[in-house]
This record gives C-alpha cells, sequence and structure tokens, in this order.
C-alpha cells in the first residue's frame, strides 16, 4: 500500500491546501436584478463589486502607493461602469435589454470595500424569464463567482455565477426548488474548497488521527476501523457545531462581529497546528472540534447570507448550503484518510507531514490572525458608505 502514488496523493492533499496566504475569501460580486412584476419590461440593478478586483482589472491605485482613496475611486466611475457593464448582458424573449449606469457608492463588507454600481434596464421584450450572460473578472480569475439575487413581483431566487456557467436563465419555470437546492449544495461544496481556513482545520485535525501518542514520540495507528471511529467523531462534533451556528446566524438570531469571527476562525486553524506540535489535547480532539466548529459556522453563515438568501425558501437554500459543506469535508477526508494511514509508520509521515505540515499552517494561521485581527489586509480601503 506504502507506494509512490499513494504518497504523492497524500503529499497533494497537505501541501497545496497552504499556499494561499491571503486572508480574503475568494472573489465574489454581487449581483441584484428587480423587476416590478414577473413580465415587467423595465429593471432596476444593483451590482457590489470588491474594490480588491477592480483593482486588478482596472487599477484603481492610480499613484502606485498602495492604497485606493476615494478620490482614485471617484475619478474611475466611469472606467467603472463601463469596465462592468461591458460584462453582464440581460436578455428577454430573445432580445437584449439595454442598461444605463447610475450612481455609485462605496460601502463596506464583510471582507473589504465594494464599489456598488446601480442602473436601469428597459427590455423591448418582455417576458417572465431573463436570460443573463454574466463575464466579469474571469479572464482573471476563473474561480470568482457573481452571486445574483432575481426579485420579481415581491418573490426572490438566487443564481450563482461561474466561468463554466455564465449564461443562466432566471423566472419562469427555470427558478424551481430543485434548482434553488442545487445551487445552494453547489456553493456549499465550492465553499469548503475554496475556503482555505476551514481545509487547514480539518487537516489539521486529521493529521495526528492515525497515530497514537505513546510518552513523546508518536506510533502508528494499528487498525483502520478505529481510526475511521475517531475521524468520524471529529467530523460529526464539527458538522453538528457549526450547523447551530450557521442555522442561529443566517435567521438572525445571533450576529457576532465578522472581523473577530474571521479572527478566531484563524486563531481555530493555529491552535489546531500548535497541538500536533506539542499536544496538550491528547484525546478527545472531538470536542475542540465542536468547540471551534461553533465559530466557523458564524464563517459559513457570512458566505451564506452574502448569497442573498431568497425569502421564499430560507429552510431550502439553508439545508442545500449545509449538505454541500458536508459534501466538500467528505471528500476532503476519504481524499486523505487512506493515503495518511497509508504512509503513517514512516519517518516522512511524522516528521515532514505531521510536524513539518503543522508548523507551516500554524505560521500561515498566524499570518492570517494578524491580518484579520488588526485589519492589516486592506489598507486604504476602510470607506463610509
Amino acid at each position: 500500500m506504502k507506494s509512490p502514488a499513494m504518497a504523492a496523493l497524500l503529499l497533494f492533499a497537505l501541501w497545496t491546501a497552504p499556499m494561499p496566504t491571503s486572508a480574503h475569501k475568494a472573489s465574489d460580486s454581487y449581483l441584484t436584478l428587480t423587476r416590478v412584476g414577473s413580465d415587467a419590461g423595465a429593471i432596476s440593478g444593483r451590482w457590489d463589486i470588491a474594490l480588491r478586483d477592480l483593482d486588478n482589472a482596472i487599477t484603481l491605485d492610480t499613484n502606485g502607493d498602495g492604497d485606493i482613496s476615494w478620490g482614485e475611486v471617484r475619478g474611475k466611475h466611469r472606467s467603472i461602469a463601463d469596465y462592468a457593464l461591458s460584462r453582464l448582458t440581460v436578455e428577454s424573449n430573445g432580445a437584449s435589454c439595454s442598461i444605463t449606469a447610475g450612481e455609485q457608492l462605496v460601502e463596506q463588507h464583510s471582507d473589504g470595500a465594494y464599489s456598488v454600481l446601480l442602473f436601469t434596464g428597459d427590455c423591448p421584450r418582455p417576458g417572465a424569464t431573463l436570460t443573463v450572460d454574466y463575464r466579469l473578472l474571469f479572464d482573471i480569475d476563473p474561480q470568482h463567482r457573481g452571486l445574483l439575487q432575481y426579485v420579481a413581483a415581491g418573490a426572490a431566487s438566487s443564481v450563482i455565477f461561474g466561468v463554466d456557467s455564465h449564461r443562466q436563465s432566471i423566472g419562469g419555470a427555470e427558478a424551481g426548488p430543485f434548482e434553488q437546492l442545487r445551487q445552494y449544495v453547489r456553493d456549499g461544496v465550492w465553499h469548503i474548497w475554496l475556503g482555505f481556513d476551514h481545509i487547514l482545520f480539518l487537516l489539521s485535525l486529521l493529521l495526528p488521527a492515525v497515530l497514537l501518542r505513546r510518552g513523546r514520540t508518536w506510533v502508528p495507528a494499528n487498525r483502520f476501523g478505529a481510526v475511521a471511529i475517531d475521524v468520524a467523531k471529529i467530523v460529526t462534533a464539527f458538522t453538528i457545531a457549526h450547523s447551530i451556528t450557521l442555522t442561529l446566524a443566517t435567521l438572525g438570531v445571533v450576529s457576532p462581529d465578522a472581523r473577530w469571527i474571521e479572527s478566531g476562525i484563524a486563531l481555530s486553524v493555529a491552535l489546531a497546528a500548535l497541538n500536533n506540535i506539542f499536544p496538550l489535547v491528547r484525546h478527545g480532539r472531538w470536542i475542540a472540534a465542536f468547540g471551534f466548529g461553533l465559530i466557523h459556522g458564524f464563517g459559513f453563515a457570512s458566505a451564506l447570507k452574502d448569497l442573498g438568501l431568497p425569502t421564499g425558501s430560507l429552510a431550502l437554500s439553508l439545508f442545500g448550503f449545509n449538505i454541500g459543506v458536508e459534501i466538500g469535508q467528505l471528500a476532503i477526508v476519504a481524499l486523505f484518510l487512506p493515503a495518511a494511514f497509508a504512509l503513517r509508520g514512516t519517518w516522512a509521515y511524522r516528521r515532514a507531514i505531521l510536524a513539518g505540515g503543522s508548523a507551516a499552517i500554524a505560521t500561515i494561521a498566524g499570518v492570517w490572525l494578524i491580518e484579520r485581527a488588526f485589519n492589516l489586509a486592506l489598507p486604504g480601503l476602510a470607506f463610509a458608505g
């Protein structure tokens, strides 16, 4: 079982996860389209785009000092509108809707400052269904997502655009419950796979799962079944915990400050990794998974709220997103655990992967903690709306 292929698989699973050191979440923009009725020709829109993304696309920091001032953003209003609207097409009954840029603002989201572009549209052939072609930033960042909330006659639905799903229809029969559920399951999966802090926390708990602590040394676990049971306890505890806070925060029962939640997530990653090097919690890692999982649940809730939850199907969206998170999480476990068990008796696993990997994870999490706790990651972007 201890083949080079298995070793490569494990090293890939571990060492590709810590690469991003930025504290920011994946690139998203938030688009809202509103119609007076299901077949009205007039639409209004709002598009929130991160200033850091716009700076990469059209260079907002014109003086190159590393900060983006309000004056620099204001001076680029025309360029922002032209850039964004050239990458958005709205059609109704096969005819393109004309879109006109309006007022622009700057507002603060949980992950930084965003340009807010207001616009109006006129569709010459009104119908119940709109077809939207979204192409923003895909040429720069293939992982970018466009999160659309569509409101018609008081009912709301959501669509998620990606590089492989940039053209979608909304309204009419296209926006049924099954499609809504599928969208949120998919987004939950991608939130885990692109949420490097969540991945590193999970890996920190999994790394020692195939070993047993004997005095001051790690020794290989004897049975895969026992290891699987231990991992099941950890994953189940984490799942229950984050499901609790995800639900409470999404329903508005509790609303902790996003900065402290993100800082707490970074701290949880650092502590979980350091515990592998200086073991304080040797048994019952599931308890730590539950405690820190409560914090991670608030992070999941922040991502879910950013999607623009449809009020008419909140429970369905919450359920789908949570199921997606679990699918993404179990996929990581299924990839990592067999390879780790196969290599558990090697020096390379105990020293290079467990000790070295945990040290790397703790270092990256420490950088995230400093950035998030002291708001150092986005200098010059703390604008008022």
